[in-house]
């Protein structure tokens, strides 16, 4: 017999992520908006990062293209490098700003790969602490996550050195 885990969280995600209107990607539609309603930190000529608002820790970022590209071939070069580029400096950022013990890093490439929004690809960064509590999720469908969004925001805008206001 397997068990069920269930994972409550997720539904707030999937029922609100995709935007009612014309556009049905979120990572789309976002772009469009004010930097810190959109929760951007950074914005890049090809890529621009912002922060999950469904964290797994503090500091959890994601970066993506600014073209809907779904997957690795689909990429420029220049969007493949910048990609990278971005997600460096914002490790550096992330350790300077939060010193984790670690940061996992990674893609998910469609949704039974566990992508959220599954046509939009984009580059999770998770900064990891030894002992941090991340099996709560797993084990009790809870997230402890101490930092407020908008306090994560400030501080990596600010470390970053992107002006408040700006994109």
């Amino acid at each position: 017999m397997s068990d069920v885990l269930f994972t409550p969280w997720r539904m707030t995600y999937l029922t609100n992520a995709v935007p009612s209107g014309p556009s049905t990607c979120l990572f789309c539609d976002l772009q469009g908006l004010g930097d810190a309603e959109a929760l951007i930190v950074l914005r890049g000529r090809h890529v621009f990062a912002l922060l999950n608002r469904y964290p797994y820790s503090n500091g959890h970022v994601m970066v993506a293209p600014y073209a809907h590209r779904g997957t690795l071939p689909e990429l420029t070069p220049d969007e493949r490098v910048e990609i990278m580029d971005v997600a460096a400096r914002l490790e550096e950022t992330l350790r300077a700003e939060y010193s984790p013990h670690g940061l996992n890093a990674g893609l998910n490439l469609g949704r039974c790969a566990g992508a959220g929004v599954p046509g939009h690809l984009h580059l999770h960064l998770v900064p990891r602490w030894d002992g941090d509590t991340n099996f709560m999720t797993v084990l009790s469908g809870t997230r402890i996550v101490p930092e407020d969004l908008g306090v994560t925001y400030g501080r990596l805008r600010a470390r970053l050195g992107t002006p408040e206001g700006g994109s």
